[in-house]
């Protein structure tokens, strides 16, 4: 009988364990995307409303401006991809650590 419980309470001990370490990495991988987002927030989310806001109020873009526009998309879209596949990985890792 005393083996039995001491056997329960060795593979208690260890699920408790377990579970606080599940919940130290996730809490680790949340820590790492909020660190992270700001910067990108700021970096590639934020100038993109900036031309948005033009075509939302109704005001005509010339071809330049309008080609203008697209160049800055295109450069900020390479720019902001590497960041922006970071935080996607980060968000599956979390999902896949809370399960």
């Amino acid at each position: 009988m005393r083996i039995v419980a001491l056997s329960l309470l060795v593979l208690w001990t260890l699920t408790l364990a377990g579970c606080q370490s599940k919940a130290a990495r996730v809490k680790q991988l949340q820590d790492q995307y909020n660190a992270e987002y700001p910067a990108y927030a700021k970096d590639c989310l934020d100038p993109e409303t900036a031309g948005s806001s033009d075509l939302l109020t109704g005001k005509k873009l010339t071809q330049e401006e309008i080609a203008a526009l697209e160049a800055k998309k295109r450069e900020r879209e390479a720019r902001c991809k590497p960041q922006a596949d970071r935080l996607a990985q980060l968000q599956k890792e979390i999902l896949a650590a809370q399960q």
